[in-house]
């Protein structure tokens, strides 16, 4: 059984040939350079595209992983559908995989569906699965789903599924449910992840597990150097120096902006290529968007050679 995961974790970035098609090379290339810097991967999470990608492709990147040399026991893949069938087949995969856990977006297609309902998808899903192994980190993120996972639901799960439930990835961008999450179920097994390093370091000093965020894929060393080192004298400085880094990506589509700082320091025009119905960066916002980064002195040390490996 792999060990629970915590840190900093990123939801990492899909790369695209083309024809549109996953790049499974690329992929692997940035998921080493994540992982000499001290990150985890939250491989096929709202960041990564992945529901623009089918089941099939997911298996396929999640093999091809592993086949590189990737450790399973480093990945919490993404597993949440909307199809009960494919929910099942990609965490059951997962967990066949060795995967340190798997984070499952509620089905979100039916919007104001009931806690009764919520619970029964998740329930059904470890029962399907039925492996000891299993270990669900509960993905509740409504600004994009519109499907909310409440406390009682979460304690509802915790009761019928202490060993399978294992934690949630809080992206509500609301620290005080993230706090309320924290209040609720530490002490109980239950790991809370913040959705962004925004809330990293009040997370960490609330007995939160660590954060899984987007611009982990671009500034990966800082984000768990403030992880390494969240009680030391400096930790708010370092907090603050992270969320003005995070600043500039946010104010631009996320995704779009995240692959053009790829494709800009790794030398690599490919990554900019994002799968409809996203669109990339214009020539002038991916100007606006590297003259910010540079008058920062923001860099992405290595990810040059990594790219030319």
């Amino acid at each position: 059984m792999p060990a629970r995961l915590q840190g900093v974790l990123a939801p990492v970035v899909t790369p695209f040939r083309p024809d549109l098609a996953p790049d499974a090379e690329r992929f692997a290339r940035h998921c080493r350079w994540l992982l000499d810097r001290g990150v985890g991967l939250a491989v096929f999470g709202t960041n990564s595209e992945a529901n623009s990608l089918s089941a099939g492709e997911r298996v396929d990147l999640l093999d091809a992983l592993i086949a590189a040399g990737i450790p399973a026991a480093r990945m919490m893949p993404g597993t949440g559908t909307c199809a009960l069938t494919d929910t099942v087949r990609l965490t059951a995969h997962a967990v066949q995989a060795g995967c340190a856990g798997v984070l499952m977006l509620p089905s979100f297609y039916y919007k104001g569906v009931s806690d009764e309902g919520l619970y029964r998808s998740y329930a059904e899903v470890i029962e399907r699965v039925g492996d000891a192994r299993l270990r669900v980190y509960l993905y509740h993120i409504p600004p994009v789903s519109q499907v909310p996972l409440s406390l009682p639901l979460i304690e509802r799960l915790l009761r019928a599924y202490p060993q399978a439930i294992a934690g949630v990835k809080d992206s509500s961008g609301d620290w005080s449910n993230t706090k309320a999450m924290l209040n609720a179920f530490a002490g109980q097994g239950f790991d809370v992840f913040a959705g962004s390093e925004t809330f990293l370091l009040a997370n960490l000093r609330h007995g939160g597990r660590g954060c899984i965020s987007a611009t982990a894929n671009v500034n990966p060393a800082a984000i768990h150097a403030l992880f390494e080192h969240w009680r030391d004298d400096d930790a708010d400085a370092r907090q603050q120096r992270l969320d003005a880094v995070r600043g500039v990506f946010q104010r631009r589509p996320m995704i779009a902006a995240m692959k053009a700082a790829i494709a800009h320091f790794g030398g690599d025009p490919a990554w900019a290529t994002v799968r409809p119905p996203l669109t990339p960066l214009g020539a002038a916002e991916t100007g606006a968007l590297l003259g910010e980064l540079a008058a920062s002195g923001f860099a992405m040390d290595g990810l040059r050679e990594v790219a030319a490996a």
